[in-house]
């Protein structure tokens, strides 16, 4: 025991499992706010690493014995910003479907089961759910809350 206490954070996260987040509709469109700007940036970035993937393995290579390479490091940092901020929207219960279109879903209840509300860049509101195995296809208009 006198282990544990020593690590008092270490014993929260064996004694409480995690818990994901359920966000009503309404809760969902206000988180809204927050994450269009964030994933709008994250989207530009990883084109912007797309866009040089085919030459970055090229990069990696010969930046390895001469000392770096500006156009690598630059991406480099890119990605760990992009990291740092998939892990906020990932911390905040919101998990990230594709960049290449903005596709996200938030973790919702419906009829006491999980489902996704599911909103894609561009679109207003959130106005789409589907169940969890079901993907961006099986969407559904809300019509319940």
């Amino acid at each position: 025991m006198y282990l544990l206490s020593a690590f008092p954070c270490f014993r929260v996260s064996v004694i409480l499992p995690f818990m994901p987040k359920y966000y009503t509709l309404n809760e969902a469109n206000e988180t809204l706010n927050l994450i269009r700007p964030l994933l709008e940036e994250m989207m530009e970035i990883a084109a912007k690493i797309r866009e040089n993937q085919p030459e970055l393995w090229e990069l990696v290579r010969k930046s390895a014995g001469n000392g770096g390479n500006p156009r690598l490091s630059k991406l480099l940092v890119e990605f760990d910003h992009l990291d740092a901020m998939y892990h906020q929207v990932q911390d905040m219960g919101i998990e990230i479907k594709d960049l290449t279109i903005g596709l996200i879903d938030f973790t919702a209840l419906r009829d006491g089961r999980e489902v996704y509300l599911c909103w894609k860049y561009g679109e207003g509101e959130i106005q789409f759910w589907h169940e969890i195995e079901a993907g961006f296809a099986g969407r559904q208009i809300i019509d319940w809350e």
